[in-house]
């Protein structure tokens, strides 16, 4: 029996315009009852759920409607207020809960919104119950009739207060254990969004002189030329306050990006690279795997390569990377836009978790991000997109598969070639990374030229 696709749910939740389905109120009410009706109907019981949102001007009134769907169905809610998505993880994770859910669309802008879901073990909500309040929400849409008020019966900022702490606690005294920030000077750009109080007040708990940049959200701001997205403003405070480090996080801190002393830009790939090597040494890497996905460059198979270890690639998404570290039993694993995940942490990306560990490692080692980051060595890469008439399988088209082993051939172990369709346009997409810039651009345009003749659009 074949799976059904799923025409709203993504590998990150659903996102969408904020005020129009699916990020309409009555969607997110169906959202708060389908989710308490398919958990009821596991449990026994009307479910615990645990609910935040980020800084959006939207988050308020898209919580109030899923509550509203929630307690109609029977369920008992709590909601946080503002707060990470991996805060919602850990409540999720930690408390008497059976589900947490949160309001966000991470590094989208403001008048975008989102919701992801999470299941008690602090991962994502399985496949088959997604299906399942997806169906609703397209059911929902469909009949356009208005839905019920309920009256929200709420324990008020008390609460949400309590559960901040909870989980701000947990940083400081679980992750960041023994971790001490003295003469650390931090830059922090908080992308006015969920961690924008959070973030610094930590850093600053642990001893470090914190710099704090975009902590303002005013509900229109969140990711507006800030945070991990554009780093520029990043670089520029990190030199000019002589700080030691700058960490630039997204509107739902849920990754993080850095900079080093000297301006220089840290992605996930180098983020796993110093990491790796720290980890490794300290005998917590299993099996001298990393995870990471087709996106990272070879630089960071290479480097790990020439230290003994060795990198698994997965799809693109934090989802998959985390299949795969359950899978292995892998220790590290993230992606290039700064997901990390440490499994035996947490099993959502985090971005104040890996602060805290690079952080760690910084002092550990006694030695600057620039030290710890050498070593990796950025390949150069070329992505050519090519209009096409179908998606035939590459390997039953007799001219690319040839010139592809023959591409293959060429680069060895200090190229990679990736070749494969866009999910959602007649695109396929070749992707080339070699030491030489003008080697893989001739490369990439033989590929390109052979594809247009067989498959490209007429």
């Amino acid at each position: 029996m074949s799976t059904p696709t799923r025409k709203l749910f993504g590998t990150d939740g659903v996102r969408g315009e904020a005020g129009r389905f699916p990020l309409d109120a009555e969607t997110l009410r169906t959202v708060g009852k389908s989710l308490t009706v398919h958990l009821r109907q596991r449990l026994g019981r009307g479910p615990v759920i645990i609910i935040g949102r980020d800084t959006r001007e939207s988050g308020g009134w898209l919580e109030r409607s899923l509550i509203e769907g929630a307690l109609e169905a029977g369920a008992e809610c709590k909601s946080a207020g503002v707060i990470t998505t991996p805060g919602v993880a850990f409540l999720a994770r930690t408390l008497p809960a059976d589900a947490g859910v949160v309001i966000s669309a991470s590094h989208n802008g403001y008048q975008d919104n989102g919701f992801k879901i999470f299941a008690t073990t602090g991962q994502k909500l399985d496949d088959e119950t997604e299906r399942l309040i997806e169906a609703d929400m397209l059911a929902r849409n469909e009949k356009k009739s208005p839905a019920p008020v309920t009256e929200i019966r709420s324990e008020g900022e008390d609460l949400a207060s309590a559960l901040r702490s909870r989980y701000s606690d947990f940083l400081q005294y679980e992750i960041a254990q023994g971790l001490s920030l003295n003469n650390q000077t931090v830059v922090v750009d908080a992308a006015n969004g969920a961690a924008s109080a959070l973030a610094p007040h930590l850093l600053e708990r642990l001893g470090a002189s914190v710099v704090a940049i975009n902590d303002k959200p005013d509900g229109r701001n969140i990711n507006r030329d800030c945070g991990s997205l554009h780093i520029e403003a990043l670089q520029e405070k990190v030199i000019a306050t002589g700080a030691d480090i700058g960490v630039a996080l997204d509107g739902d801190a849920d990754r993080s990006l850095f900079v080093d002393a000297q301006g220089r830009f840290v992605d996930g790939d180098a983020t796993l690279w110093a990491l790796g090597k720290y980890m490794h040494h300290r005998g917590q890497l299993s099996s001298g795997l990393v995870v990471a996905t087709v996106m990272s460059n070879i630089g960071l198979e290479i480097a790990l390569r020439s230290r003994g270890l060795r990198l698994l690639r997965t799809d693109v998404g934090d989802k998959y990377v985390l299949e795969e570290l359950m899978r292995t039993g892998a220790g590290l694993g993230g992606e290039q836009s700064g997901h990390i995940i440490f499994p035996h942490l947490s099993l959502a990306g985090d971005g104040l978790i890996t602060t805290l560990c690079l952080l760690r490692a910084v002092r550990d080692e006694g030695k600057p991000l620039h030290v710890l980051t050498e070593g990796f060595q950025r390949y150069p890469q070329v992505l050519v997109n090519i209009e096409v008439r179908e998606k035939r399988p590459f390997v039953e088209v007799e001219q690319i598969q040839k010139l592809v082993q023959e591409t293959e051939s060429q680069l060895g172990d200090g190229g990679r070639l990736l070749l494969r369709y866009s999910g959602t346009e007649p695109l396929a997409r070749v992707m080339i990374e070699g030491a030489n810039q003008e080697t893989i651009e001739a490369y990439a345009r033989n590929l390109a030229t052979v594809i247009q003749q067989t498959l490209g659009a007429k």
